[in-house]
């Protein structure tokens, strides 16, 4: 099969977007599946053999956005897809999924990304029903919409589309695990950060304004414990001037194994985002045994079973997650048996088992597509 990928988001860019691309590339390559890649961002012209073709972008808000332009016509004709794997479709997804409706080539689109939820935060509220009807327009002409949770399946279908079903996101047990903790590099990591014995409460991220890093403050002070935040971003001074003169640590952003060596060397997560579509650093952190609090509301209310591997809070009441983790700092038992739990919580979600139901949805679109064919 002949699967094109046309992505918002691309390698050298680090995020959510392009995480998830980058597995369902792994998986359709080795399933024999012949690929081709259309990104507005890539310094090489191919990845791990798939052809990368680079579209006109500009540069807004510190994030390469395509130009609609004829050019992803161009490059599909010239590919010949079977199908049409969006993601997180905006302009250049858009403009695939048009083409496919067009053509008459199944279109499946991943909503990652609330776009209009984002320029809330940054306070161009006025947008929001423009771009509410763009994010309509664009879903209604896919074949199979997926989203990750309910809450992305509920967003989508009341903008009046009604071809949704839920596609999660998976996440590396390989890389993330509970063993990784009694490793002589995360050993270190901790006598780094805590050199007293303190509980590491950590945060990985973006550092931008919609996911709310500031949020940590108020768990500043809590006896025995320091701070780890993980990551880069537009928000990164701020916070680090805010602050100022508290056990905070600051990595900078970390990947592969010194990422998952950070994650093992913390003792709780905190995600303080409330804008979330999915969260994929929650199930990172599970898979790395740490119970995660949370707020509750978001895609991460799907993530995490309150009360057993975290807790999900009312993020409009400050002092809501300093509740949550001085909870489970004071009580060693209570956090042993939540972080068994996190870890269970997502056991059965490796990528490769994730990505066969992709698959699936995959055959149900081209079957239906091949009977459409046949009763016309």
């Amino acid at each position: 099969m002949k699967v094109a990928i046309v992505t918002e988001s691309f390698l050298p860019s680090i995020n959510g977007v392009t995480n998830s691309v980058l597995r369902v590339i792994d998986t359709l390559l080795a399933s024999g599946h012949q690929l081709l890649v259309v990104a507005p961002t890539s310094e090489e012209p191919s990845y791990r053999g798939v052809p990368v073709i680079k579209s006109p972008s500009v540069i807004l808000g510190g994030f390469p956005v395509a130009i609609p332009t004829p050019f992803v016509s161009a490059a599909l004709d010239r590919f010949a897809p079977d199908l049409i794997h969006v993601a997180a479709p905006f302009w250049l997804g858009g403009e695939a999924i048009a083409y496919g409706h067009r053509r008459g080539i199944p279109t499946v689109a991943i909503y990652q990304t609330d776009v209009a939820g984002y320029m809330k935060r940054y306070g161009l509220d006025f947008a929001t029903p423009i771009l509410d009807a763009l994010t309509a327009s664009i879903h209604k002409l896919a074949t199979l919409n997926l989203a990750p949770t309910q809450d992305g399946v509920d967003r989508l279908r009341g903008l009046g589309i009604s071809s949704v079903d839920i596609w999660g996101r998976g996440v590396d047990l390989e890389l993330f695990s509970p063993e990784r903790r009694a490793a002589t590099p995360v050993q270190g990591l901790r006598r780094q950060w805590a050199p007293h014995g303190e509980r590491i409460v950590g945060y990985v991220g973006r550092l931008a304004p919609e996911k709310q890093v500031g949020r940590l403050i108020e768990v500043c002070g809590i006896p025995g414990t320091r701070i780890v935040i993980v990551g880069d971003g537009l928000d990164r001074q701020e916070l680090e001037d805010r602050f100022t003169g508290y056990p905070v640590i600051f990595t900078g952003r970390l990947s592969g194994d010194e990422l998952a060596n950070a994650y093992a060397a913390m003792d709780v997560f905190v995600h303080a985002g409330t804008e979330e579509t999915f969260g994929q650093t929650i199930q990172e952190a599970h898979a790395s045994g740490l119970p995660v609090i949370a707020p509750s509301m978001g895609g991460q209310r799907h993530l995490i079973h309150h009360g057993i591997d975290g807790y999900l809070v009312d993020h409009t009441r400050w002092g809501a997650f300093r509740e949550g983790v001085q909870t489970l700092v004071d009580d060693a038992d209570l956090l042993r048996t939540m972080s068994r739990a996190a870890y269970l919580a997502v056991a059965d979600k490796s990528w490769e088992r994730n990505n066969q139901e992709l698959l699936a949805h995959y055959e149900s679109v081209l079957a239906t597509s091949a009977s459409a064919l046949v009763a016309a």
